[in-house]
């Protein structure tokens, strides 16, 4: 009686061995991979396009700049999407095996992107960040005169120098600085409020301030670190133009919001990258043959 009840003990504690090795093992293939997208319509489709470019998913194709993941039609990764405000994606990045990060949120977090991504957009003039007015002042002297000073050979400089490829200038044909249909004389000792995320556009607007002050005109930089506040300001009144946006986003604030806010001019564009997490390259995201 006593051996059969040895073995059992045996047999029991060799199967609980068992049951924490393989609770402790190694997981297994079809172990899901985490990636952070951002959660606002626009910018999460950006980024699951850029997935599908690389190989990794398949989109239907008809779900073009407003895809979501509802769209995805073969995930051979068994990709699990983290839906993260687009701002908050650099300090979730730890947890998560990738991150699609916005070139303007990786520099605020001190991410390079040209040297700390592991892939990045290519040709992204859909998502052109622009400068906008409350419908109605498009065609001022102010919106004008700020326009043609962001669309300027200095900004454009100062943007290929300071960003190395993490922001690019949209502008094709620069002017220097100034629009000759404005009245310079009429707006001296005025000022211009222009909403903005810290960067990478108020660091260019710093460039555009000092052209407007050679004309004595004074921009007033108010920097803003959410989607919303900015275009809510200009939509009241309390901020005259803002610039951190691009036309996609903007054309969804403003069916949604009610908003009467227009586009003025393209300055530049941040392409979108695909940064590592707890993953440190590209190796467990091969495309499939």
């Amino acid at each position: 009686m006593k051996k059969t009840v040895t073995k059992i003990l045996a047999l029991a504690l060799s199967l609980a061995c068992l049951l924490t090795l393989a609770a402790c093992g190694p997981k297994s293939d079809s172990a899901s991979l985490t990636i952070a997208v951002p959660n606002d319509t626009t910018n999460e489709a950006r980024a699951l396009l850029l997935l599908d470019t690389l190989g990794y998913i398949k989109l239907d194709p008809n779900a073009g700049i407003t895809a979501t993941v509802r769209d995805i039609t073969e995930n051979p990764h068994n990709i699990e999407f983290k839906e993260v405000e687009a701002a908050q994606i650099p300090n979730v990045l730890k947890d998560v095996d990738y991150g699609i990060i916005n070139s303007n949120y990786a520099i605020e977090a001190g991410i390079n992107p040209t040297a700390d991504s592991l892939a990045m957009e290519g040709s992204a003039s859909a998502y052109v960040n622009i400068l906008c007015v409350k419908e109605g002042n498009e065609n001022s002297d102010e919106a004008k005169a700020l326009a043609a000073a962001l669309e300027s050979q200095q900004v454009a400089d100062y943007i290929a120098e300071k960003y190395d490829g993490a922001v690019v200038t949209a502008v094709e044909t620069t002017t220097d600085g100034y629009d000759t249909s404005v009245d310079y004389d009429a707006l001296a000792g005025t000022t211009i409020t222009v909403a903005a995320s810290p960067a990478p556009h108020a660091e260019i607007l710093a460039v555009a301030k000092e052209i407007l002050a050679a004309k004595d005109v004074t921009l007033e930089i108010k920097e803003f670190t959410d989607y919303v506040q900015p275009n809510s300001v200009v939509e009241s009144g309390d901020v005259f133009a803002n610039y951190f946006q691009h036309l996609p986003y903007l054309e969804d604030f403003n069916a949604e919001n009610g908003t009467h806010i227009v586009s003025v001019a393209g300055i530049h564009v941040e392409p979108m990258g695909l940064y590592g997490g707890k993953q440190t390259s590209l190796d467990t995201l091969l495309p499939q043959k």
